[in-house]
């Protein structure tokens, strides 16, 4: 049951020769067998699941039209999405306690297409973090290799798909930390455009560069979940965007000859690893068979993206995290002589070293006097590298690039050096500051570890992607595979 796509699970409910009765039990004795290897999943709502799949049974049992092709699918949820009535700690000892009042809108979209809620995932703490080695609830290990790193800052979702703990889970991505666990476990996620999903109930990183979006097994099972979770929320988020679409399941199979790809020079001068190299190329190979052509293309200002982002997040998470200070929000230390000690040891306990670190960053680069030498530089560069994604579309329909500079690294291998640790969102990074789509898909394994791929599309554009990585994934068998001790 847990090698079937989410399509095959809806189908077999659909059929009634499984319950989601059986389905979510299943799933959930999966997660009290294996979870303790890897530390993916941080709260289990056993009784509570079971309840909700009933209750879809039930209905089901007296209208089955009544119910859409989500009903009764498993769910994970990324600990930074508020969820009512379950913790929601962004795996922060700032906010150890917090149980949430109410549902952020992906949660009460998937909520309404009849999903059950099996629990939360662990993550990096306030999703800062390329490893899942920054939280409060300890290291989450990937299923592939318990030595190396699932990626950040949604390693847990992703390392939950990848054991097949879960056929699906939400992820967030700020500067690529749904693709990058993505790609280091084998699986598929998507980052929509900005505003596709609301980010309304999902806890601020970084305004400008947050966004929801979900992760699976396949390209196909990512967009019938896109199809659920994205949806127009201008009460509650006014960047969110209407759209005249929201069914991406319907528009996949649609063949894909005359697709133009475009190749970044930047991204595909130097792969170090041959291997890596080899894995990139018979992907090509594959969707050139399909009718798609590759052009090369120039990304100039791509290479100043890690100094960008590394400036606007970390101000943006200055000023988001600043409400966690033990007076209303947060933890609070248990004995201070003045308001201004209970502030500093409040957040001193509660943050974790790399939460504190991006908040100094932040902080300076915000202060007065110095906001126009790095903050206001750095929209200039975003806006830079804006425009040469505009201008490679006017050449191209899809931009292909490495998923990460490597397979997942080694557990420690950077703790010691955040400068090597950021440099592993090089990839990833430019699209969130363009504010673009783009998906990561395995497309091979090197050393027994999975390689990832990156498709990145035009703005509202999620559908071609979709469609290009699952024409990708008919031709192939990358997406299945599974870890040997999980299978």
């Amino acid at each position: 049951m847990h090698q079937y796509s989410i399509q095959e699970i809806a189908d077999a409910l659909k059929k009634k020769s499984m319950s989601s009765e059986e389905v979510t039990r299943h799933f959930i004795n999966r997660i009290q067998l294996h979870d303790p290897t890897i530390n993916a999943v941080t709260h289990l709502c056993h009784e509570e699941s079971i309840k909700q799949a009933k209750a879809i049974d039930a209905m089901r049992a007296q209208d089955a039209n009544s119910l859409g092709e989500l009903a009764g699918i498993p769910l994970l949820v990324k600990d930074n999405f508020c969820t009512t009535g379950m913790p929601t700690t962004c795996a922060s000892k700032a906010l150890a306690g917090f149980t949430s009042p109410y549902d952020a809108t992906i949660i009460s979209n998937c909520k309404k297409a009849g999903m059950v809620i099996l629990g939360k995932c662990n993550m990096d703490e306030f999703a800062m973090g390329g490893s899942n080695e920054n939280s409060a609830y300890g290291v989450v290990k990937n299923p592939w290799n318990n030595m190396r790193v699932p990626g950040g800052s949604s390693g847990g979702s992703a390392a939950a798909i990848a054991a097949r703990l879960s056929p699906a889970a939400t992820g967030s991505d700020t500067g690529g930390s749904i693709r990058q666990p993505a790609g280091f476990c084998g699986i598929t996620g998507i980052k929509p455009s900005y505003g596709v999903i609301s980010r309304y109930g999902m806890i601020a990183f970084a305004s400008s560069l947050d966004q929801a979006g979900p992760m699976a097994a396949s390209a196909e099972d990512c967009a019938i979940l896109l199809s659920s979770m994205a949806s127009h929320d201008p009460t509650n988020d006014m960047t969110s965007v209407k759209q005249a679409s929201y069914d991406y399941h319907k528009q996949l199979n649609k063949h894909i000859k005359g697709l133009k790809i475009g190749l970044p020079k930047q991204y595909f001068s130097d792969f170090g690893d041959k291997r890596y190299e080899t894995c990139m190329q018979d992907a090509i190979n594959e969707l050139k068979a399909l009718g798609a052509s590759f052009i090369e293309i120039d990304l100039p200002d791509v290479k100043h993206c890690i100094s960008a982002y590394y400036t606007i997040a970390p101000c943006e998470a200055s000023s988001n995290l600043a409400r966690f200070d033990g007076n209303i929000y947060g933890h609070r230390c248990e004995q201070s002589s003045t308001i201004e000690t209970m502030y500093a040891r409040s957040r001193s306990q509660g943050f974790g070293e790399e939460v504190k670190r991006r908040i100094v960053m932040g902080t300076y680069a915000l202060s007065s006097g110095y906001d126009n030498d790095y903050y206001q530089k750095a929209q200039n560069i975003r806006n830079l590298i804006r425009h040469d994604f505009d201008e490679a579309w006017q050449h191209v329909d899809v931009v292909m690039a490495p998923t990460a500079p490597s397979t997942a690294f080694k557990l420690n291998q950077f703790q010691d050096d955040p400068t090597k640790m950021y440099q592993q969102d090089v990839y990833t990074i430019p699209v969130n500051l363009a504010e673009l789509p783009a998906l990561s898909m395995p497309i091979g394994f090197v050393d027994k570890l999975p390689v990832g791929l990156q498709l990145i599309g035009r703005k509202w554009d999620e559908a071609t992607i979709l469609n290009c990585a699952h024409q990708y994934q008919l031709r192939t068998d990358w997406h299945r595979a599974t870890p040997e001790n999980y299978r």
